[in-house]
């Protein structure tokens, strides 16, 4: 083995343990600064606003808002589709505008239905709770960033 190829086979050692150094660091960092805690995992979207409240009313909260998702399942595959189709007018050689702007529609009517829908199942979860409770739900919406009810935030006691 010669002096160059020893160098070259060293560079490429240098840059492969850097590279593997670097990459156990980012995710050694990732696993300790997580946002979410282990018993949190796997809780997206409107569930976590109900994380403060007693584990009776939470389950019942998650249980209408998987029920809300079931009814919308239809809604939520037709927006899908237009989506698909949204992106493969996108792509055409040739745009054509009016197909593109019906599958908007489509869509933004879908994304309109859906917000609806889980709005009005918030309302009904927030009807059945004490005061005491809707306070903790609000304080759980307005944690939740991007929040159907982000509005809700901005409300004051």
């Amino acid at each position: 083995m010669n002096e160059r190829s020893r160098t070259t086979l060293l560079a490429l050692s240098l840059a492969f343990n850097i590279l593997f150094l670097g990459a156990a660091i980012g995710a050694a960092s990732m696993w300790y600064w997580r946002s979410e805690p282990s018993s949190e995992t796997g809780q997206r979207g409107l569930w976590r606003a109900a994380k403060r409240l007693p584990a009776e009313q939470r389950q019942a909260f998650r249980t209408m808002l998987t029920q809300a998702r079931r009814e919308v399942r239809d809604e939520t595959s037709r927006r899908r589709r237009s989506r698909e189709e949204l992106a493969k007018l996108l792509v055409q050689e040739k745009l054509d505008v009016p197909a593109i702007n019906a599958e908007l529609d489509k869509i933004r009517d879908a994304d309109a239905a859906l917000r609806s829908r889980l709005e009005q199942t918030v309302v009904k979860f927030a009807e059945s709770l004490s005061a005491a409770d809707r306070q903790i739900l609000l304080e759980g919406l307005r944690e939740r960033r991007g929040s159907l009810l982000r509005w809700l935030g901005q409300l004051r006691n």
